[in-house]
């Protein structure tokens, strides 16, 4: 049998280390191996160190995701370090350790993993080991907990330093297995792979059994009845019409996107007497607040309050959380600090219903809210063995505005144009909806594929990405209450909406003297009255949020163009454009933009076309069904064939940035249709 290379081990330890919510959070942490490699300049066998990369994720890890470094100059930069007021310097010189090409860019804790004398090394930030790291005598209960297999470290901010700590505890303690990172997460090391996981496994079950047998029943206090969980239909009802104010109110320096939860854990952690002042405390592993801020804003009204009276509570609590983090900032700032870079909250509380969590999208929303999830973990492990104590405020910032935090994040790429936008695009399962749809979250938006058969907006929705992405919803945009319901899906999914696209439609083709009073009806209900009914659910949610917004009419040719034989289509159509002026003069005020797009001969992937509106035109106009897209070019003044992607390309433009001023327009996609011409 082959012999795994110590990378190949690595990935395996860390992918299952990092499956384990109880282990680690989302790119939490961080795991080690070091071994031996052919140097291909010299040929001698050269000591290395893999280790995980900056902002890589355990669970997902593959050897793209790991920085190698050599050992012997990563070692020898103990004897240059400045000492710690200038431990940031080393991060650079890591630069000049690397071996071989690509690989990521070497961490933070990068020292610790080399520095320490141990084949293999874990850093990782489980629950129930933090819960020892915040406790308020968490050095005496680690000693009574691990005896003296396990090592108490005092807080110390992630560097240089912290390695060449730990470095020593595992040398002046050779029976320890690993330490406990005072406000941080724990460190565990091992001889070969296997042993280190089994060290980190030990570590973690050991406080969480520690915690399930000493701890107290009941860590949070008693339940507070009033705060009590609503039931399941009152409590998403709630969530669904308090979310775009609290979006708006976390948007209020730059646009953000939102997830809801209410997962029984939270629920119970806002019914609970301890929850206002537990949560005034924040968080204290730095992964945690790094993404949650350094704490949430929380409703202080009974879960039963109205949506009225908890709207206007949010807003006096928002200015207040703004003007308490602004103190925060200026307090620990100095004339090196990195600006502030918002004091909008990250995370919201609303006892009763569940929590809000934010981000720049949908996924690091998602993760925020299991990151406070996970500290409200924390926080019942440190109050069932003691009490919960984080680090000081000072030290918060001293890591949420490190120059190296800072200086990360000025390497993300640019944003997408629709970056931070949600989009709710109807009919959008197939054809112009579907393109649409897939152009908007190429663009970097979040969309939700909304369609009459929910079987294929999920399939729809499925093709664009994850749940992050896109999701499907089911909708007869002829029924209000149903529209409703898809709107407070997408609401709860991902915060809000910002952009709406009427795509929906059908199309019968008859002449006057055969158009019935059903036909009629059918085309009606779904494009005229539709859209209706979709822009006004989705304008008090656009109102709400008070972030503007777009909203989207695939119109057609035919609602400013008399062809022959298709009295009810061209109507409706024309009622949907108009809808576009009124709207647009209607919602202006609001920062709502309202436009329509007229495209014409979308024969192919149109789902109206192949319908049995193909057959009826091309037999109007005496063609052959299969060259209908060809004909309808040549009677354009471009002579080409209008495709999907044509009109989404419309659309991606429309609600972008580049037409800020725009409202109340008609684009045409038909290839030139003189006849068509709107002036």
């Amino acid at each position: 049998m082959t012999k795994k290379s110590p990378a190949a081990e690595l990935i395996e330890r860390s992918n299952r280390l990092g499956s384990d919510p109880k282990i680690t959070n989302y790119a939490g942490g961080n795991t080690s191996a070091k071994g031996t490699a052919i140097d291909p300049v010299t040929g001698d066998d050269v000591e290395l160190l893999w280790v995980k990369g900056s902002g890589g994720d355990l669970g997902t890890l593959t050897e793209a995701g790991l920085a190698v470094l050599r050992l012997d100059r990563l070692r020898a930069m103990v004897d240059v370090y400045p000492g710690v007021e200038r431990e940031d310097e080393m991060v650079a010189a890591f630069a000049y350790t690397l071996h071989g090409t690509g690989g990521a860019a070497p961490s933070i804790d990068t020292a610790m993993h080399g520095l320490v004398d141990a084949a293999h090394v874990d850093h990782l930030h489980p629950d129930a080991g933090i819960a020892f790291a915040t406790a308020k005598d968490g050095e005496k209960l680690t000693k009574k907990a691990f005896g003296d297999k396990v090592v108490w470290v005092p807080w110390r901010r992630p560097g240089f330093q912290l390695g060449l700590d730990i470095a020593e505890i595992k040398r002046a303690n050779p029976k320890a297995i690993g330490c406990i990172l005072g406000g941080h997460g724990i460190t565990a090391w091992g001889d070969t792979s296997a042993e280190a996981e089994k060290n980190s496994r030990w570590i973690i079950d050991t406080a969480q059994d520690y915690i399930d047998r000493k701890g107290k029943k009941t860590p949070f206090g008693a339940t507070v009845k009033k705060n009590q969980a609503l039931p399941d239909e009152e409590r998403r009802a709630k969530a669904a019409a308090l979310a775009p104010t609290i979006r708006g109110l976390a948007s209020h320096d730059k646009p953000m996107v939102g997830h809801f939860t209410d997962d029984p854990r939270v629920l119970e952690f806002l019914a609970s007497k301890k929850a206002p002042a537990l949560a005034a405390l924040g968080t204290s592993c730095p992964d945690h607040f790094l993404r949650t801020k350094v704490k949430p804003l929380l409703l202080d009204l009974p879960a039963n309050a109205s949506v009225e009276e908890s709207i206007a509570r949010l807003a006096e609590l928002h200015e207040a959380y703004r003007a308490d983090y602004t103190a925060y900032y200026e307090a620990h700032a100095d004339a090196d600090s990195p600006a502030m870079r918002g004091a909008d909250p990250a995370i919201v509380l609303v006892p009763g219903v569940g929590m809000f969590s934010f981000g720049a999208n949908k996924q690091t929303a998602r993760v925020a809210g299991e990151f406070y999830l996970n500290a409200i973990n924390v926080m019942r492990g440190a109050e069932a063995i003691s009490s919960y104590t984080p680090i000081s405020d000072a030290e918060k910032f001293r890591i949420e505005y490190w120059a190296l935090e800072e200086a990360k994040l000025q390497r993300m790429p640019k944003p997408k144009s629709h970056a931070t936008r949600v989009a709710f695009v109807t009919g959008a399962a197939s054809g112009i909806g579907k393109a649409i749809a897939t152009r908007l979250a190429a663009d970097g938006a979040c969309v939700v594929i909304a369609d009459l058969d929910l079987a294929k907006a999920q399939a729809a929705a499925a093709e664009l990405g994850s749940t992050d992405v896109a999701i499907g919803v089911q909708v007869d945009v002829t029924d209000s209450a149903q529209v409703e319901r898809a709107l407070d899906e997408a609401i709860l999914a991902f915060g809000g909406v910002d952009l709406v696209v009427n795509n929906a439609g059908v199309s019968l083709s008859k002449p006057l003297l055969e158009t019935t009073e059903k036909d009629w009806d059918f085309q009606h209900d779904i494009m005229a009255k539709g859209s209706f009914l979709v822009a006004k659910a989705a304008a008090k949610a656009l109102i709400a949020q008070g972030l503007g917004g777009d909203i989207v009419y695939i119109a057609s040719k035919n609602s400013v163009f008399a062809g022959p034989n298709n009295i009810a289509y061209s109507a409706t159509k024309a009622d949907q454009a108009h809808q576009v002026r009124l709207l647009a003069v209607e919602l202006g005020e609001h920062g709502v933009r309202v436009n329509g797009i007229n495209p014409d001969g979308v024969v192919r992937g149109s789902g109206i076309f192949a319908s049995g509106w193909g057959a009826n035109r091309a037999k109007t106009y005496g063609i052959e069904e299969d060259d209908l897209g060809k004909f309808y070019a040549q009677r354009t003044i471009l002579k080409r064939e209008v495709l999907p992607e044509n009109v989404a390309n419309a659309v991606a433009a429309i609600t972008g940035p580049d037409f800020s001023h725009t409202t109340g327009l008609h684009i045409p996609v038909d290839a030139g249709v003189a006849a068509a011409f709107l002036r």
